[in-house]
Parts: C-alpha cells; structure tokens; sequence
C-alpha cells in the first residue's frame, strides 16, 4: 500500500488510509520512532477509534515515548506528545525541608514536625519512577532453501511470547537463487529479555531455522 495523505487526518478517509498503512508497520518511516511519527502524531485530533486497530496501536505506542527518551534517540523538532510545563512552576516541597536545621532549643514538638517532614521527603524521593531501559532490535531469520514456507517460519517466530517482549513489523528480503530471509523487528525490556535466549527460541523451530542474526540494535 502506498503511502497515504497524512495531510487528510482529520476525515474518516485519511485515518483509514493511516490504519492501512500501519498494518504492516510500527512506525512511519524505518525500524524506530523518528521525526515522521511526530509530525503523523500532530496532525491527530485525538486517538484513532477502536475499529482502527493498526492505527491504534500505533498511537498508543508514540504517545508512551517520553521527550527523554525521544531526546535519547536523537529525535529532533518539537515534540507533540508532552505539554510544556508551566512558566511559573509551583515551589517544591524539598525546598521545605532542612536537612541540616539544628535548634539548641528544640523542643519535642519542633522535633517531631522535623521528623515527619524527613519522612515525607524520604519517601517521596523513593517513589520517583525509573526509566525503563528498552532496545529496538531487527533479527534476520534465515530457512534452509527456497522450498522453506516463510508464512510458516514467520507465524511460528510470533507464537514466541516473553515478558518484555513486542514484535513489530516484518518483511522477506531476497538473499540469492530464490532464497529470502525473513527480517523481523521487535522492542525488548532490556532487565526482561534475554537476546541470546530469543535468539535460541526462534533456532528451536529447526524445520524452518537454518540460523537468526542480529541486523540492528539500537538503546531506546
């Protein structure tokens, strides 16, 4: 499928055109999020209804990137999916605390205000959540010869399931005399997945499997 006029979002005719062309694709251009998805992103008015699965998917997938992890990835311009954050911003309850207060005269009451406040402070700085460490990884599957049904290599490498672990889009890529490799992407939870252990996972299904190499791998 060709691909659609990004720039009719916002009739029922350039969304489905958009779930089409993401039917086979995870982002709009390559292998990760870039700048196209972006701008795709922007032109939305809201998130694609039900009905369109593949357009879907892929929102939910742009809006889950946080401009942190979209700065990692060397993506550039301005970044719709956050808002900015207000000119004036409230004053932090860290600045309410003294770590290093001494009063001579404290008294028990003073002391226990002081200690509840390190308490506060102690547990809001442990609920801070973590970034989690993703990477967008691109396999070559190779069969045995050109007799080796590639749906049926494709469909068994999809049945893999892992904690962590979501397949992307895939096509089959000519190698030589008749025969193609199938090339598969797939984002991992780097403190989830093991790539070796994928790797070992989609070599089990021998009648298809001649060998799997990594063709890409790039920190999320």
């Amino acid at each position: 499928m060709g691909k659609p006029n990004f720039a009719d979002l916002k009739t029922d005719k350039g969304l489905k055109e958009l779930n089409g062309f993401l039917e086979s694709r995870s982002y709009i251009e390559g292998y990760t999020i870039s700048q196209a998805d972006l701008d795709v992103y922007g032109k939305l008015q809201k998130a694609p209804a039900a009905n369109l699965p593949h357009a879907s998917r892929w929102y939910n997938h742009i809006k889950s990137f946080t401009p942190a992890e979209l700065q990692s990835l060397g993506v550039s311009g301005a970044c719709p999916l956050k808002s900015a954050a207000p000119t004036t911003a409230p004053a932090d309850d860290d600045d309410d605390v003294d770590l290093f207060a001494s009063d001579e005269e404290e008294d028990a009451e003073a002391a226990r205000v002081r200690e509840e406040r390190l308490k506060a402070y102690a547990e809001k700085k442990s609920k801070k959540p973590e970034l989690i460490a993703k990477s967008s990884i691109v396999l070559d599957v190779k069969p045995w010869d050109d007799e080796t049904d590639m749906k049926d290599m494709e469909k068994n490498v999809r049945t893999i399931e892992m904690d962590g672990l979501v397949w992307g889009a895939s096509k089959l890529v000519p190698v030589g005399y008749g025969i193609h490799k199938l090339q598969i992407m797939c984002v991992v939870e780097d403190a989830k997945v093991s790539v070796d252990e994928l790797v070992e996972k989609i070599q089990d299904f021998e009648d298809f499997v001649q060998s799997v190499d990594i063709a890409a791998f790039n920190k999320i």
